[in-house]
């Protein structure tokens, strides 16, 4: 790990995210979960997010402001079950001002809005931001009164003017002009430009009140370059939705995984597999597919297995394979029929038909699943059966981080800094995150069937009759058969098969 600031995120054995934190050194942050010592002191929540902790991640930032902001945006994103804080809607201050008022002055607020205004921030401090604002508005002489039009009536209740720190647009001291001029100079010190110049005027004028022995002013002056430092250091912005800041270089390092695996080419297109069975009642897989080192979303797919009984990821993940490589091969073929006699190699026409734009579906360049040697001999067996000879695939061995290739004994380890295996884990935890999400899909609609789906005697239609007249399987356990066969469509035999049914 670094020591670099930065936001961590902790996973369980599902993959899922239970856990958000900020660190201004990853390094040391992180390494204090891991300690004996910590977890004796611990209270009970933190034992027991330690004893969940089955993997983690980290994303890298520039600072601890912009680690503030990440950390909020995921925590939003994810909302993992150990985090408190940020889990609500409440978002950080942005600083707005509309060119298009009379008299245009700076208000916070939480939402943007494409409403021709101009916005600053997000600000990960909001205190050191208000004082930085008034700060501002003292310095360019902007007015902070709330009528949108101020005249004289307002001017008469505003003490502003008076210690002179409001230009007093409203009783005409200054023309729009020269107001608006102020207004581009304040923008452009909230944008960050000229910072440098600022702070060191600001520490000349602080050191000089020192010398003069007014330290009350060189006080002042020193929590005012404080405030401005915290509020004016570049930080990112990070929307909200998908996605998070990564070391990754997609460009770079497309050409140095293809280097490594010996390929003929950078990898522009890659597919990877994961297969989810949390229990043997829905094993299901996905396939996530990344196009110039990036996730192609719209082309990702789920798959529940039909074929195979219980837990058995090798026979699952040459399903998968099967299914998705013949119908890629169906699909492309439909479009030209006269590849039936082609005496060509299956991936050379299918690269042929890509150059062409014949391809409904673009062959990948390589293909990831997620596994050791098992997995790996599975999927090279569907694709050799399929004629893929030539398609360029590996095992991604999760423990160690080990790339298995068809025909070599040993793995090729490479590097954990290296952006290659970057990539590779980036593209396979996506495959396992999306088949997660799925098999927690089918988990939260096998809850919310009742035992009543099961039993032999009862239909759809029965089934919404039965608890509807008694609300539920325990009433109905209790109920007599002569009751159950008062409903229409139930006969008193089939009321007794389903009370024997429910035990």
């Amino acid at each position: 790990m670094p020591h670099k600031p930065g936001v961590y995120l902790m996973k369980d054995r599902l993959g899922s995210i239970i856990y958000v934190g900020k660190a201004r050194d990853l390094r040391k942050r992180l390494s204090s979960y891991f300690m004996a010592s910590r977890k004796t002191r611990a209270d009970l929540k933190t034992r027991a997010l330690i004893d969940t902790i089955a993997d983690f991640e980290i994303h890298e930032v520039r600072n601890e402001a912009e680690a503030l902001l990440l950390e909020g945006k995921l925590i939003k994103d994810y909302r993992p079950r150990y985090n408190v804080s940020f889990r609500d809607d409440k978002r950080f201050l942005l600083v707005k001002i509309d060119p298009a008022e009379p008299w245009p002055r700076f208000v916070l607020t939480r939402l943007k809005k494409d409403d021709g205004s101009r916005y600053f921030g997000p600000f990960a401090h909001s205190g050191a931001l208000r004082a930085t604002l008034s700060w501002i508005n003292r310095r360019f002489g902007l007015r902070v009164c709330r009528p949108r039009v101020p005249d004289e009536v307002a001017y008469k209740h505003c003490n502003a003017d008076v210690i002179r720190n409001c230009s007093a647009p409203c009783v005409d001291r200054i023309s729009r002009e020269d107001y608006m001029a102020k207004v581009d100079e304040a923008c452009e010190v909230l944008a960050g430009k000229g910072r440098r110049e600022i702070f060191d005027e600001l520490e000349a004028d602080m050191e000089k009140a020192a010398g003069k022995m007014d330290f009350e002013k060189a006080a002042l002056l020193r929590d005012v370059l404080g405030n401005l430092r915290k509020t004016l250091n570049p930080t990112r912005r990070f929307a909200r939705g998908r996605g998070v800041p990564t070391t990754v270089k997609p460009t770079e390092d497309l050409a140095e995984l293809g280097e490594e695996l010996g390929l003929a080419g950078p990898p522009r297109v890659m597919e990877c597999f994961d297969i989810s069975n949390v229990s043997s009642n829905h094993i299901v897989a996905s396939m996530v597919r990344f196009t110039g080192g990036r996730p192609d979303n719209q082309n990702y797919r789920r798959y529940r297995i039909r074929t195979v009984a219980g837990q058995d990821d090798f026979a699952s993940m040459a399903e998968v394979i099967r299914r998705r490589y013949s119908r890629i091969l169906k699909e492309n073929a439909e479009g030209a029929p006269e590849l039936s006699d082609s005496q060509e190699d299956v991936v050379e026409i299918q690269r042929r038909l890509a150059k062409e734009g014949r391809a409904k579906i673009v062959l990948p360049d390589l293909v990831i699943v997620d596994g050791g040697k098992g997995q790996l001999t599975s999927a090279v067996r569907e694709l050799r059966q399929l004629g893929l000879h030539e398609l360029a695939v590996i095992g991604l061995a999760k423990q160690r981080e080990e790339v298995f290739v068809p025909g070599r004994s040993e793995p090729i380890l490479i590097p954990h800094d290296r952006g290659a295996l970057k990539l590779l884990q980036r593209i396979r935890d996506e495959a396992h995150r999306f088949a997660n999400g799925y098999n927690e899909l089918l988990l939260r609609r096998r809850m919310k069937e009742s035992l009543l789906d099961d039993c032999p005697a009862v239909s759809p239609k029965r089934k919404q009759a039965l608890l509807a007249k008694f609300g539920s399987v325990e009433r109905i356990r209790k109920a007599s058969a002569a009751e159950i066969a008062s409903l229409p469509g139930i006969s008193e035999k089939s009321a007794e098969a389903i009370l024997e049914w429910l035990g």
